[in-house]
Parts: C-alpha cells; structure tokens; sequence
C-alpha cells in the first residue's frame, strides 16, 4: 500500500518543481542572464609617449564595448555559489586613492533620468546601496541649484559681453538686455558642452561619471575642433588632472549608439578628429598641474563592425607616437 503513495507523491513533486521552473520570477531570470552572459568584447592596447624634451608615457585602450558595461556588476558562479568579478573589489578599494577611475556619459540637456540612457543608468546606481556618496536623486538636486547660479552668471558675462559693444546711452538697448539677462538667469536647462559629475562607490569600474550635454549635431559632419563638445572634452581633461582621476573613458565618435548616417568614412573622420583633440589636450595637461592620466580609454559602439574597429587601431599609431619594442639579436 505505501509504494503507490511514494510513487503519487515523488510525481507531484516532479510537476511542482517543472511548474516552478516554469513560472520563476523574472528577477530571477534576469539574474541568470546577468550570470551567464559573459559576451566578449574587442579591445586593443598601446603605450605611447607624449612631449618633445619632457616625454610623459600613457596607456591607451581602444574598446568596443556598451558605456553601461563599466558601471554593470557581472556576477560569476564558483561552485554553485553567487559571486562577483574580482574587478568590483579593485575599484572599492582604490575609492580614496590618487587613481580614480572616470567615465563621460553622453547626456541631453535636462537634468533628470526619466528617459534613454539616463534611465538605465539611474536602475545601475539604485540596483545596490552606496554608502559613501548621497544617491543619484540628491546629487542632481544640488546640482540642478548649481546649474541655476551658473546660468545666472552666464547671463551677467553675456549681458556686459552686450553692454561693450552696444552705445550705453540707449534706454531701450539697456531695457531690453536687461530683461534679456533675468530671462537666461532663470533657465534651468544646460547648454551644449556643459557637464555635471556624478560620484558612486556602487558601480563596477568607475568612481566619477561626467555627464556631458551634447545635441542632435553630433551626428552631423560639421563638428569641428572649436565645437562645445569638443571644448567640454578639454575642461574633463582638466578637471580630471585636477582630482587625481588617472583612468578616463572617452566616447570616440561622441555617441553612444550608430545610426544609419555614420558610415566608414564618416566614423574614420570623427575617430581622427577626437584623437587629434585629445592628444593636443593632452599635452596642454602638462601645465594644468596636478596627476597625469595615466590611462585612456576610447570607447566606441559595440554595434561597430570589426572592419571598422581594426581602422581605429590602425590610425591611432599615426595620431600618437607608440613606444616600440627594442628587438635584440643574439650573435653567435
């Protein structure tokens, strides 16, 4: 009489745990993928110099990767057990040192993260706690008072930009620049080639996030040396010799997405004006004082193809001066 029972109760259990199978939660799915997706991504390496008399030496990394892959945890599983890539406790415990990690995160004009990347990359900095750094929410309210005093400011220098080349003895002129003046003091939106930075000790490789505005004419071939974006680069540049940030990811072609428009040659024209930039950049650090940066990472869409990949690797030895091996032969 006991062997049917031990049979009906070992199929109910079969079918309970098919159906548990079945319905998992999607957390739980979404943590399966997160364990088992470990895509390999394109990347190449190279040490260059940089001066004429005083040579300064840099590492220089061409990575084909998502920008939101430096900021995701990927876990591991050893031995059936949950755990997280050793990269995680590197960048832990280099937080209060003199080598922080950086990134420039392509951004629009309004402070907030309702939409696009901004959206994702708020779900990254609340999937943990940070327990260093106030949350994402109240860094961008303090930053939001800071954008309207800045705005102010730049209201005021344009206004006496006006008042120099316009005759001061008009009543309606000064009227009229004044109301002007209150006008942009009031905006809250940034403008294209301002940037804000965000500190997190939550993420996986970086330390400080520099969200950089740009706009809808980055995708356009007439972004040249002298374009806001460009100039934001410099002022990144500088800030991250300032603060001892010695690894900063950059996007190469400004974008983080590809798009119908950006052929080869487009791409290549883009790649050589964002290196050229760079380098002067640079080596005008030299005089802003403070650490170097040490390594330098130049990020392009993981939706490139290899045949354009292999191109950037190709122009960036023309662009910078690449330290070559001493080959030695032994003599007989």
């Amino acid at each position: 009489m006991l062997k049917p029972l031990v049979v009906c109760c070992f199929s109910v259990i079969v079918c309970a745990l098919e159906r548990r199978q079945r319905i998992r939660a999607p957390s739980d799915m979404a943590e399966d993928e997160r364990t088992s997706h470990n895509a390999t991504r394109l990347e190449e390496s190279f040490t260059i110099h940089l001066g004429a008399q005083l040579k300064t030496t840099h590492n220089l990394r061409i990575l084909c990767a998502d920008v939101l892959d430096l900021c995701r945890h990927k876990l591991n599983k050893v031995g059936g057990l949950i755990v997280p890539q050793p990269q995680r406790l590197q960048t832990a415990m280099s937080l209060y040192s003199n080598s922080l990690s950086g990134m420039v995160l392509l951004v629009d004009n309004r402070l907030n993260s309702y939409t696009g990347i901004k959206r994702e990359f708020a779900r990254l900095c609340g999937e943990s706690t940070d327990f260093h750094f106030p949350d994402l929410e109240s860094q961008f309210e303090t930053i939001r008072q800071d954008g309207l005093r800045a705005n102010e400011w730049r209201a005021v220098q344009k206004a006496e930009q006006n008042l120099e080349r316009i005759s001061s003895s008009s009543t309606l002129s000064c009227g009229s620049s004044h109301e002007t003046q209150q006008k942009e003091g009031k905006q809250k939106n940034l403008q294209t080639g301002d940037f804000y930075i965000t500190r997190h000790s939550n993420l996986s490789e970086v330390h400080i996030v520099f969200h950089l505005v740009v706009d809808s004419a980055v995708y356009g071939a007439d972004v040249t040396s002298r374009h806001p974006v460009i100039m934001g680069l410099r002022n990144i540049l500088k800030i991250a010799c300032r603060y001892d940030i010695t690894t900063l990811t950059v996007p190469l072609l400004l974008v983080h997405e590809m798009s119908e428009e950006m052929t080869i040659p487009w791409c290549l024209k883009r790649a050589e004006l964002v290196f050229k930039c760079v380098k002067g950049f640079m080596i005008e650090s030299t005089s802003w004082g403070g650490s170097e940066t040490n390594t330098l990472q130049f990020l392009v869409p993981k939706e490139i193809s290899e045949e354009a990949f292999t191109a950037f690797c190709q122009m960036s030895p023309q662009v910078f001066r690449v330290s070559n091996p001493l080959v030695l032969n032994a003599s007989s």
